[in-house]
């Protein structure tokens, strides 16, 4: 019997890439198909050829199946209901990004993963990037300093319609906690506070705001700013928004598509002919699988190694204090403490 038995929560076309990933690992079976519509799971499991339980109820699925891994797939507003249930009879969780849809919720998802001795991992695809990895390589190593100002644009106008569209807050709420989330992993620091202004540009096809601008503070003083819109049309941004981060000596830049690089500023004596900085060219060396496949990587490595994953629930929950957070200040009109969120 293969190690891992896993039940798909959520059979829409998000649980694609879950299942495919699944298919090519000897060590996991999908033992169970899960959908408040049991005809999608139904039609998800006969398109991969799958022989599995079909049901519309998660604790049901488990319980008949013996499952001890679940996939949660579903929309941010059931993850935290699935994630309890599937914790309680002790299965462990990877999950879509967000973990809830409220902090008091994502609170109670981490102290019920405490609570059983089960590992909640939350996907973030971003952070496995060759370009990005070797990003925080040169902010960490080139030599840029103290890091005292970074800046992320994100500017894309997807099409999804469906229900980001009718969303209060879906760049924010939806896609900004993947900025965030590398924000925290580009420079290895948690922002302790955050003033935001979202608003719905003219234009946007969306009902809620789809941009936002936010000021997030490190304790030393340093500053992460963030712009961001999601109905914004012509000269996209990538995916993986464009970033600056200036420190004491030097700038690191990243446009999210192409290797990063950094220019450092040369010593008094080395400054000859006007030329004052040094170009450092990224290394593109990780070697893991990029996007969804090497986020699963890792959570499954980690499964296997009996340790926690890198975007395990007690470290995501600090990228959804800063999407909180944000939303607090905008709501609030003024500066929110994360140390108040979290």
């Amino acid at each position: 019997m293969q190690p891992f038995r896993i039940a798909v929560i959520g059979c829409g076309s998000m649980s694609k890439a879950w299942i495919e990933y699944a298919q090519q690992r000897e060590d996991a079976q999908i033992v169970a198909m899960v959908d408040i519509r049991k005809e999608s799971a139904s039609a998800m499991a006969e398109r991969y050829g799958i022989q599995c339980g079909i049901f519309d109820d998660v604790r049901e699925a488990i319980e008949q199946t013996g499952a001890n891994l679940v996939f949660d797939v579903t929309i941010p507003e059931s993850h935290a209901a699935v994630t309890t249930t599937a914790l309680e009879l002790g299965c462990d969780v990877l999950g879509e990004k967000p973990m809830t849809t409220s902090m008091e919720q994502a609170r109670r998802l981490v102290q019920s993963a405490e609570r059983q001795g089960r590992t909640y991992a939350v996907m973030q695809n971003r952070r496995y990037l060759s370009q990005i990895r070797a990003f925080r390589h040169l902010v960490e190593h080139a030599g840029i300093g103290d890091i005292g100002f970074v800046n992320a644009d994100f500017f894309l106008g997807p099409h999804f319609g469906g229900f980001r569209d009718a969303m209060e807050s879906p760049l924010l709420l939806d896609m900004a906690i993947h900025t965030f989330d590398q924000a925290r992993l580009i420079t290895g620091k948690d922002p302790v506070s955050v003033y935001c202004h979202e608003f719905n540009p003219a234009g946007s096809w969306y009902a809620g705001n789809a941009a936002a601008i936010c000021i997030f503070e490190y304790a030393d003083g340093g500053v992460f700013c963030y712009r961001g819109s999601w109905c914004a049309e012509g000269a996209p941004t990538s995916w993986e928004a464009e970033w600056r981060v200036n420190g004491s000596g030097g700038t690191a830049i990243w446009d999210g598509t192409h290797a990063p690089f950094a220019e450092v500023l040369l010593p008094a004596a080395e400054q000859i002919d006007g030329r004052r900085f040094r170009r450092v060219e990224a290394e593109l060396v990780w070697d893991g699988r990029s996007g969804h496949a090497g986020c699963l990587d890792e959570m499954f490595a980690a499964l296997s190694e009996g340790r926690k994953p890198e975007t395990v629930c007690t470290d995501n929950i600090k990228s959804m204090a800063m999407v909180y957070g944000a939303l607090q200040s905008a709501k609030e009109g003024r500066k929110i403490l994360l140390s108040d969120v979290v």
